[in-house]
């Protein structure tokens, strides 16, 4: 079975992809994790990464293509991240249709921008992977990783600035594919102000409630 996971930056669609993921045994197709990738060989993505400006769409539909041409998919797939415009979501269906693949649901989780800006900006990571947030997950040593004990830093994309120029371009360029999806049944609203679990458990029931078989 194959899933689009939206939402806001900050929204929590990578721990609740994580936590899909794990119990369903689907493959996670991150454009956040493709592109931190490839911005290590290319600058140009860096730079847009950077400027908290939307990759075009171009360069992402090649990317996700590229993807979806691996054999590991075949078991099923979360899309987190893409598409993030109309122009995109009419690529994947073209891009879907060609390879005979369907998508099963959509879920949208919601989350107003003053508690994004306020989530992202106080977003602390560790090379080992681990990521806190001082305004709710605070290390026990400030500035310092629970688990390796490793320096917690913000990353360039995460300060406030940039964080309130991602969410204007999201306003303007990924909102109205909230619409779009929204005139098909497959979509699903999730409140993404309540906690990690509680946004799970529904994703999960309403799983559960359509008999959805992976």
């Amino acid at each position: 079975m194959n899933y689009i996971l939206m939402g806001p930056p900050g929204a929590g669609k990578g721990t609740q992809a994580k936590k899909i993921v794990e119990k369903f045994g689907i493959v996670h197709l991150s454009t956040g994790d493709m592109f931190r990738e490839a911005k290590k060989s290319s600058e140009s993505i860096r730079k847009f990464l950077v400027s908290g400006q939307l990759v075009p769409d171009e360069i992402v539909v090649n990317m996700v293509e590229k993807r979806l041409e691996k054999d590991d998919i075949k078991k099923g797939f979360l899309l987190d991240g893409f598409p993030r415009t109309v122009n995109q979501a009419l690529e994947l269906d073209k891009m879907l249709k060609s390879k005979n693949i369907k998508i099963d649901v959509i879920f949208f989780i919601d989350v107003h921008f003053e508690e994004v800006v306020k989530r992202i900006s106080g977003r602390r990571v560790c090379s080992c992977g681990a990521s806190y947030c001082v305004n709710f997950i605070s290390p026990k040593v400030k500035g310092k990783c629970d688990a390796c004990n490793g320096e917690l830093i913000q990353r360039s994309d995460d300060k406030e600035n940039v964080v309130k120029d991602r969410l204007d371009v999201y306003e303007k360029q990924t909102s109205p594919l909230i619409d779009y999806y929204k005139k098909t049944e497959l979509f699903v609203d999730i409140d993404g102000l309540k906690s990690e679990s509680e946004v799970f458990e529904k994703i999960n029931k309403y799983i559960e409630a359509k008999k959805i078989v992976f």
